[in-house]
């Protein structure tokens, strides 16, 4: 038979567990949340291309996986720039997302331009502040 458990007793079991200290268990409650309410509504204002008006035709996913696939093989990457949105509607890849540096902005740039072509890549990747 389950024996019913305290929320102490789940903590104090998630504080062995996991080498959790109860003073990071709130310093992770208390963290500012960040504010992406400008992006929204710059993405809202439908001129900006979302994963939604990524095409399912067989060309725009072909090309979608091949640049994913060459920036996510790039290790030399930041885990945000592995992470960037790729939407290729009739041929035209656009890039969006943060990256780490303006060198990995070109990296990214780059690789999607080796398969989708100079003239076929839009860029609206940002360069992020360090953390």
């Amino acid at each position: 038979m389950l024996k019913r458990r305290s929320g102490a007793t789940i903590a104090a079991t998630a504080i062995l567990l996991f080498g959790l200290s109860p003073g990071r268990l709130l310093a992770q409650d208390t963290q500012t949340k960040p504010d992406n309410t400008a992006t929204n509504k710059r993405d809202r204002n439908g001129n900006t291309p979302t994963a939604d008006d990524q095409k399912n035709n067989k060309t725009d996913l072909e090309t979608t996986r091949k640049i994913r696939r060459a920036i996510v093989k790039d290790k030399s990457l930041s885990v945000d720039a592995h992470n960037v949105k790729i939407v290729t509607r009739d041929g035209t890849v656009t890039l969006r997302g943060p990256v780490r540096s303006d060198e990995e902005q070109k990296a990214v740039v780059a690789h999607a331009a080796q398969v989708a072509g100079d003239a076929n890549v839009k860029s609206e990747l940002e360069v992020a502040p360090k953390k």
